[in-house]
Protein backbone atom coordinates (compact mmCIF):
# COMPACT_ATOMS: atom_id res chain seq x y z
CA UNK A 1 0.00 0.00 0.00
CA UNK A 2 1.22 3.48 -0.88
CA UNK A 3 0.58 4.93 2.59
CA UNK A 4 2.27 2.21 4.69
CA UNK A 5 5.97 1.76 5.40
CA UNK A 6 5.52 -1.30 7.64
CA UNK A 7 3.27 -4.05 6.30
CA UNK A 8 2.22 -7.46 7.57
CA UNK A 9 1.43 -10.78 5.92
CA UNK A 10 -0.78 -11.57 8.94
CA UNK A 11 -0.96 -15.27 9.89
CA UNK A 12 -1.65 -18.54 8.11
CA UNK A 13 -5.05 -18.72 9.82
CA UNK A 14 -5.96 -15.14 8.89
CA UNK A 15 -5.01 -15.90 5.28
CA UNK A 16 -7.41 -18.85 5.39
CA UNK A 17 -10.24 -17.12 7.23
CA UNK A 18 -10.46 -13.83 5.33
CA UNK A 19 -11.40 -15.43 1.96
CA UNK A 20 -14.11 -17.45 3.73
CA UNK A 21 -15.66 -14.33 5.24
CA UNK A 22 -15.20 -12.28 2.07
CA UNK A 23 -17.14 -14.77 -0.07
CA UNK A 24 -19.91 -15.18 2.50
CA UNK A 25 -20.24 -11.44 3.04
CA UNK A 26 -20.30 -10.63 -0.67
CA UNK A 27 -22.93 -13.29 -1.39
CA UNK A 28 -25.14 -13.18 1.70
CA UNK A 29 -23.85 -10.62 4.19
CA UNK A 30 -22.25 -11.71 7.48
CA UNK A 31 -23.89 -10.53 10.70
CA UNK A 32 -21.64 -12.25 13.25
CA UNK A 33 -19.91 -15.50 14.01
CA UNK A 34 -17.26 -17.60 15.70
CA UNK A 35 -14.35 -19.44 14.14
CA UNK A 36 -12.32 -22.35 15.44
CA UNK A 37 -9.06 -23.35 13.84
CA UNK A 38 -7.94 -26.91 14.45
CA UNK A 39 -4.26 -26.23 13.98
CA UNK A 40 -1.10 -28.31 13.78
CA UNK A 41 1.16 -27.67 16.76
CA UNK A 42 3.71 -24.88 16.36
CA UNK A 43 7.26 -24.02 17.33
CA UNK A 44 6.38 -22.21 20.55
CA UNK A 45 4.94 -25.42 22.04
CA UNK A 46 6.97 -28.10 23.79
CA UNK A 47 6.63 -31.79 23.03
CA UNK A 48 6.37 -32.42 26.78
CA UNK A 49 4.95 -30.31 29.62
CA UNK A 50 7.13 -27.27 30.30
CA UNK A 51 7.13 -23.55 31.13
CA UNK A 52 5.02 -21.19 29.02
CA UNK A 53 3.15 -17.96 29.71
CA UNK A 54 0.00 -19.67 28.38
CA UNK A 55 -0.61 -22.55 30.79
CA UNK A 56 -2.48 -24.54 28.16
CA UNK A 57 0.38 -24.18 25.68
CA UNK A 58 2.71 -25.28 28.46
CA UNK A 59 1.31 -28.79 28.12
CA UNK A 60 2.88 -31.41 25.86
CA UNK A 61 2.00 -30.69 22.23
CA UNK A 62 2.43 -34.28 21.07
CA UNK A 63 -0.10 -35.78 23.48
CA UNK A 64 -2.81 -33.13 23.92
CA UNK A 65 -5.48 -31.13 22.15
CA UNK A 66 -4.52 -27.66 23.37
CA UNK A 67 -7.20 -24.92 23.35
CA UNK A 68 -5.62 -21.49 23.01
CA UNK A 69 -6.17 -18.06 21.54
CA UNK A 70 -5.96 -16.91 17.94
CA UNK A 71 -5.91 -13.38 16.65
CA UNK A 72 -7.21 -14.41 13.22
CA UNK A 73 -10.84 -13.44 13.78
CA UNK A 74 -9.94 -10.01 15.12
CA UNK A 75 -7.26 -9.53 12.45
CA UNK A 76 -9.93 -10.05 9.82
CA UNK A 77 -11.39 -6.67 10.77
CA UNK A 78 -8.07 -5.05 9.78
CA UNK A 79 -8.56 -6.45 6.27
CA UNK A 80 -12.34 -5.99 6.27
CA UNK A 81 -13.13 -3.07 8.65
CA UNK A 82 -16.88 -3.72 8.38
CA UNK A 83 -16.31 -6.97 10.33
CA UNK A 84 -15.00 -5.17 13.43
CA UNK A 85 -16.73 -6.47 16.56
CA UNK A 86 -18.60 -9.18 14.65
CA UNK A 87 -16.12 -12.07 14.79
CA UNK A 88 -14.13 -13.97 17.39
CA UNK A 89 -12.54 -17.37 17.72
CA UNK A 90 -10.17 -19.86 19.31
CA UNK A 91 -7.50 -22.30 18.22
CA UNK A 92 -7.27 -25.99 19.02
CA UNK A 93 -3.64 -27.10 18.64
CA UNK A 94 -3.53 -30.79 17.78
CA UNK A 95 -0.68 -33.34 17.66
CA UNK A 96 0.10 -33.28 13.94
CA UNK A 97 3.05 -31.47 12.31
CA UNK A 98 1.21 -29.79 9.43
CA UNK A 99 -2.25 -29.33 7.93
CA UNK A 100 -5.00 -27.29 9.60
CA UNK A 101 -8.69 -26.46 9.17
CA UNK A 102 -10.76 -23.38 10.00
CA UNK A 103 -14.39 -23.94 11.02
CA UNK A 104 -16.70 -20.91 10.86
CA UNK A 105 -20.19 -20.86 12.36
CA UNK A 106 -22.11 -17.66 11.88
CA UNK A 107 -25.32 -15.84 11.10
CA UNK A 108 -25.87 -14.35 7.66
CA UNK A 109 -28.10 -11.45 6.68
CA UNK A 110 -29.96 -13.64 4.16
CA UNK A 111 -31.19 -17.22 4.25
CA UNK A 112 -28.80 -19.57 2.50
CA UNK A 113 -28.77 -23.19 1.42
CA UNK A 114 -25.80 -25.54 1.31
CA UNK A 115 -25.98 -25.51 -2.48
CA UNK A 116 -25.98 -21.72 -2.74
CA UNK A 117 -23.09 -21.39 -0.28
CA UNK A 118 -21.00 -23.97 -2.10
CA UNK A 119 -21.84 -22.39 -5.46
CA UNK A 120 -20.57 -19.03 -4.18
CA UNK A 121 -17.27 -20.54 -3.07
CA UNK A 122 -16.85 -22.59 -6.24
CA UNK A 123 -17.37 -19.48 -8.37
CA UNK A 124 -14.91 -17.42 -6.31
CA UNK A 125 -12.30 -20.18 -6.56
CA UNK A 126 -12.70 -20.41 -10.35
CA UNK A 127 -12.50 -16.75 -11.26
CA UNK A 128 -11.91 -13.40 -9.65
CA UNK A 129 -9.69 -11.70 -7.09
CA UNK A 130 -9.60 -14.70 -4.75
CA UNK A 131 -8.97 -17.40 -7.34
CA UNK A 132 -5.21 -17.47 -6.67
CA UNK A 133 -5.63 -18.01 -2.92
CA UNK A 134 -8.94 -19.88 -2.65
CA UNK A 135 -9.57 -23.49 -3.67
CA UNK A 136 -12.77 -25.55 -3.59
CA UNK A 137 -13.05 -29.30 -3.20
CA UNK A 138 -15.84 -31.86 -3.09
CA UNK A 139 -13.41 -34.65 -2.15
CA UNK A 140 -13.57 -36.26 1.33
CA UNK A 141 -10.39 -34.56 2.54
CA UNK A 142 -8.28 -35.17 5.64
CA UNK A 143 -5.35 -33.10 6.87
CA UNK A 144 -2.69 -35.12 5.03
CA UNK A 145 -4.37 -34.25 1.72
CA UNK A 146 -3.72 -30.55 2.31
CA UNK A 147 0.02 -30.73 2.96
CA UNK A 148 1.90 -29.14 0.07
CA UNK A 149 -1.03 -27.12 -1.29
CA UNK A 150 -0.28 -23.48 -1.98
CA UNK A 151 -3.86 -22.20 -1.60
CA UNK A 152 -4.52 -20.19 1.55
CA UNK A 153 -7.91 -21.86 1.91
CA UNK A 154 -9.48 -24.99 0.42
CA UNK A 155 -13.22 -25.05 1.06
CA UNK A 156 -14.48 -28.53 1.98
CA UNK A 157 -17.89 -28.57 0.29
CA UNK A 158 -18.96 -31.75 2.05
CA UNK A 159 -18.76 -30.06 5.46
CA UNK A 160 -20.95 -27.05 4.61
CA UNK A 161 -24.16 -26.80 6.65
CA UNK A 162 -27.04 -24.33 6.71
CA UNK A 163 -30.16 -23.80 8.82
CA UNK A 164 -31.93 -20.63 7.76
CA UNK A 165 -29.42 -17.83 8.27
CA UNK A 166 -27.06 -19.89 10.43
CA UNK A 167 -24.25 -21.54 8.49
CA UNK A 168 -21.14 -23.62 8.99
CA UNK A 169 -18.25 -23.52 6.51
CA UNK A 170 -14.87 -25.26 6.76
CA UNK A 171 -11.64 -24.37 4.98
CA UNK A 172 -8.45 -26.44 4.99
CA UNK A 173 -4.96 -24.94 4.77
CA UNK A 174 -1.34 -26.00 4.84
CA UNK A 175 -0.23 -23.68 7.61
CA UNK A 176 3.35 -23.77 6.28
CA UNK A 177 3.15 -23.96 2.46
CA UNK A 178 0.05 -21.78 2.09
CA UNK A 179 1.46 -19.01 4.25
CA UNK A 180 4.93 -19.19 2.67
CA UNK A 181 3.38 -18.82 -0.78
CA UNK A 182 1.54 -15.68 0.30
CA UNK A 183 4.80 -14.34 1.74
CA UNK A 184 6.41 -14.79 -1.68
CA UNK A 185 3.43 -13.00 -3.27
CA UNK A 186 3.83 -10.08 -0.86
CA UNK A 187 7.57 -9.89 -1.50
CA UNK A 188 6.92 -9.70 -5.24
CA UNK A 189 4.41 -6.89 -4.79
CA UNK A 190 6.82 -4.89 -2.64
CA UNK A 191 9.70 -5.54 -5.02
CA UNK A 192 7.67 -4.49 -8.05
CA UNK A 193 6.54 -1.25 -6.42
CA UNK A 194 10.04 -0.41 -5.23
CA UNK A 195 11.37 -1.00 -8.75
CA UNK A 196 8.72 1.30 -10.25
CA UNK A 197 9.47 3.97 -7.66
CA UNK A 198 13.21 3.74 -8.36
CA UNK A 199 12.62 4.38 -12.08
CA UNK A 200 10.82 7.67 -11.42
Amino acid sequence: PAKHHVISNASCTTNCFVPMIKVLDDAFGVEQGFMTTTHAYTGDQSLVDGPHSDLRRARGAAVNIVPTSTGAARATSLVMPKMKGKLDGISLRVPIPDGSITDFVGTLKKNATVEKINDAFAAAARKGALSKVLDYSEDPLVSADIVGRSASCTIDAGLTMAVGRMVKVCGWYDNEMGYSTRLVDLTRIVGTRRAKKAKK
